[in-house]
């Protein structure tokens, strides 16, 4: 839905469904309960999440079709997509596997290019459209930095390739969109300062001198295409765990002419360790589930940061001189604190409030996706849910 500071949406990965009738069931059950108490008398907003198998068979025109008029019959319109989750997201061990296929592979790009052909004939008029992906790889995966730059030099090929399907398809239908790559803890490109580090160092370069030789562009055009079609998904949670500063971040992109495609509101884990270690360390452990990777960055009291890939291995080690944990756990957005336990809420509001300040994109998508794996009392129905968590953010933009 439209909002001062731009369209706000949820995401539709916290419905399951991995092939798209299910999917499309999801949504049928929920959309029309979800837009009469938020937007009952103007278009409201889906950010869409397509597995692979559903990306496949809603390519298919009579499908899409159907969708499209299930769409304009419900005054619900499609700006962005989450293209991250390829595979199983619900009811089965994600962990690293989110990241699977990685932009190593034809698959990924394939699978990419098919969201961006389907977003095409989905998006409004007159709107820019955006499909959110991983950060190039899961780094573990890479035993050494000459593999880690392998994976680095294949993925941004691969990204070039989806540079030039979103080049053919503005030309054909004249839908400007743009690739979101999204930092996450533990991937190659694990925060804000990465991702930076990777597009104006190597993308950029790499990027002006094959656009160059494919279109024949100056240099000049070539910089513009790429900062058109390749942005950043800012995701708060993910920019929470890593500690980074929401203007210190945007005020680096501004400077560089780095353009964020997406904020995905969502929020983590705080706990702080200054006092009541043991109970609050006992009480970390209902976070600790078997389905999604939560990866933890403990702050220490010299003000150095030690990762750990998931939080049974914080659990597990010597926290003795930590005084803070922020864990990649993606929670409620109107809670800010779970008895012992703190939430990064505040992370989010700093966020609104740059954004609010200087607008710096015009998607915003609601991303908490686990409140199938949350502690049994923090789960509601999901309708409800979603409600609560969208009017919290209206509130925050007013």
């Amino acid at each position: 839905m439209k909002t001062p500071y731009g369209h706000l949406t949820y995401c539709s990965n916290i419905h399951p469904g991995e092939q798209w009738e299910n999917h499309f069931q999801t949504l049928r059950d929920n959309l029309p309960y979800i837009k009469s108490k938020l937007s009952p008398n103007e278009p409201f907003a889906l950010g869409l999440r397509l597995a692979n198998d559903a990306s496949i068979e809603l390519s298919e025109p009579e499908k899409l079709a159907e969708f499209k008029e299930w769409l304009t019959a419900n005054g619900i319109y499609v700006f962005t997509m989450n293209g991250f989750p390829y595979g199983g997201f619900h009811a089965t061990r994600v962990k690293d596997d989110v990241h699977t296929p990685d932009w190593t592979t034809n698959d990924r790009t394939e699978y990419t290019k098919r969201l961006f052909r389907i977003l095409a004939q989905l998006l409004p008029d007159n709107m820019e459209g955006g499909v959110s992906t991983s950060p190039l790889s899961y780094r573990y995966w890479w035993q050494t930095e000459e593999e880690k730059q392998q994976a680095i030099k294949t993925a941004t090929e691969n990204i070039l390739n989806v540079v030039e399907e979103l080049i053919a398809l503005r030309q054909v239908t004249g839908k400007l969109m743009h690739l979101d790559i999204e930092p996450e803890p533990d991937g190659i490109l694990e925060n804000g300062q990465e991702f930076i580090e990777w597009y104006a160092d190597y993308f950029l370069p790499k990027g002006i001198a094959h656009l160059q030789e494919s279109h024949d562009l100056t240099p000049e055009e070539a910089k513009e295409t790429l900062l058109t079609h390749i942005q950043l998904c800012y995701d708060v949670c993910h920019f929470a765990v890593s500690y980074e500063e929401p203007q210190v971040i945007v005020d680096q992109l501004k400077e560089l002419g780095i353009r964020v495609g997406k904020i995905q509101i969502s929020s983590a884990v705080k706990m702080t360790l200054n006092d009541q270690r043991a109970e609050k360390l006992d009480a970390i452990r209902s976070f600790d589930e078997p389905v999604y990777l939560h990866q933890v960055v403990a702050k220490t009291n010299e003000g150095t940061f030690q990762k750990f890939p998931d939080l049974a291995e914080a659990i597990q080690a010597d926290s003795s001189t930590h005084n803070e944990w922020r864990i990649h756990f993606h929670v409620p957005l109107f809670i800010d604190s779970y008895g012992l336990l703190d939430s990064t809420q505040a992370e989010i509001v700093k966020t609104l409030n740059v954004h609010k300040a200087t607008p710096f994109t015009q998607h915003l998508e609601v991303e908490t996706y686990t409140w199938g794996v949350l502690p049994t009392d923090m789960q509601k129905p999901i309708g409800e849910s979603i409600v609560r968590e969208m009017q919290w953010v209206n509130e925050q933009l007013k």
